[in-house]
């Protein structure tokens, strides 16, 4: 049976998108077609040709228009300071800065929505909490920016500070709770703290652990299991250096529990030390559902993060053998509901949040999506163009390369 598109209103203040049409469009079924939106939502989907535009008009002929991918595990507080001298600078301006910059990247990648994790305790505090909800005001109207409060210690008297700090960050205004259980001495008594404050504030809980200890693993599954507003781990990447009957046990629990795995395989993140990519493929099969994060942006824990949703969808593809519609389903429509964000068409009736790209198949669009116009409650808020051109050889005239022109324009003949 078919969803219905969510009915959730636009956040107050937020500009929305006024009448703007996508025209010549193609969507992942083959068909070409108009697609009109108004008040950040997709008003109506026709023949190509067949509508009228109210407003602005975008020719996305030659692009393929998908859902807008979302990113579930980002490290804003970190974001972009591989390069930096020493330890990594958490002064609140420059968490900012860097919270913002590192957001508006993986916007002009698709990215409409992030879940990023925040540090809380120890030296930062609340500082770096209230750096990242000052950078989420600030990009209200471009991308949904929200917040996982993540303390290091929740037992004991060490606890304690992490403990408050945990319902003060709530208090402030972060979506969600989390961090790592396995850092603390007591890892289940972490687990039973965070739970109740997430039954207090009524905030999904998303967590990080390696999942090397299957039998821990599958305890942790049970604690969490049936928490009405959402349970994530992740990145579970030492689940997949044991043996698939070793594995199976606790993967099975995940499922029964009805927990979500957000797998990063781009590369690590703060939260683990340890590498590697969840068995994606035993998750899915026992019904877990599997969404894909960035991790790491050019931080230490990855140097070189891209934070690029259609690169996770690549290497879930290329390396891990899931076919491309699944692939793309673990960014956009597994890492929405990750999230609680309302289901994505290309239907009427749906928040107009979207991505095109150049290209005519999905599995193209994977694997060389280059050029890229991004959606964000019905309006444009990120272009990227690339332009290929290739010199005037004997080869290039004889076998009539493709060229993209530096002349094609955004209203005109879509992106290059």
């Amino acid at each position: 049976m078919p969803h219905s598109p969510s009915q959730q209103p636009p956040s107050p203040g937020v500009p929305e998108g006024s009448g703007l049409l996508l025209s010549g469009a193609r969507l992942t079924d083959g068909r070409v077609v108009d697609v009109r939106l108004d008040g950040g939502r997709i008003e109506a989907v026709g023949t190509a040709g067949s509508l009228t535009a109210h407003g602005s008009r975008l020719d996305l002929t030659g692009c393929l228009l998908l859902p807008a991918p979302v990113e579930p595990h980002a490290h804003a507080d970190t974001a972009l300071s591989a390069d930096a001298d020493g330890p990594v600078p958490y002064d609140p301006e420059d968490v900012q800065r860097r919270a913002t910059e590192g957001t508006l990247l993986q916007l002009g990648h698709g990215a409409t929505a992030l879940r990023t994790h925040v540090r809380i305790g120890d030296m930062e505090g609340l500082g770096s909490m209230e750096a990242v909800l000052q950078a989420r005001r600030s990009l209200v109207g471009l991308a949904d920016l929200r917040t996982v409060a993540m303390p290091r210690l929740l037992t004991g008297l060490a606890g304690a500070d992490g403990l408050a700090m945990l319902r003060d960050a709530v208090k402030m205004g972060a979506s969600a709770v989390g961090g790592c259980p396995d850092l603390d001495p007591d890892p289940t008594g972490y687990v039973e703290a965070m739970l109740e404050v997430a039954d207090e504030h009524g905030c999904p809980v998303d967590l990080h652990t390696d999942g090397a200890d299957p039998a821990r693993l599958g305890r942790l599954a049970a604690a969490v299991g049936g928490l009405r507003t959402g349970v994530t781990l992740g990145p579970l990447g030492g689940l997949s250096r044991l043996p698939e009957e070793a594995a199976r046990p606790a993967v099975d629990r995940l499922a029964a529990a009805g927990v979500t795995v957000t797998c990063l395989p781009q590369g690590g993140c703060a939260g683990v030390d340890e590498r590697g990519v969840a068995p994606v493929r035993l998750l899915r099969a026992a019904g877990v559902p599997v969404a894909a994060g960035s991790g790491a942006l050019r931080d230490v824990s990855n140097p070189v993060g891209r934070g690029d949703p259609l690169e996770a969808a690549y290497l879930l593809a290329s390396r891990y053998g899931l076919r491309p519609e699944d692939a793309y389903e673990a960014v956009s429509s597994t890492a929405r509901a990750a999230l609680g964000l309302p289901e994505v068409r290309v239907e009427a009736g749906f928040p107009a949040e979207l991505l095109a790209v150049r290209g005519d198949r999905l599995a193209g669009a994977l694997s060389l999506a280059y050029s890229r116009i991004v959606v964000h409650r019905g309006r444009v808020v990120a272009r990227t163009s690339a332009v290929r051109e290739y010199c005037d050889s004997a080869a290039a005239v004889a076998l009539d390369l493709p060229r993209q022109g530096r002349a094609a324009k955004y209203g005109g003949g879509g992106p290059a």
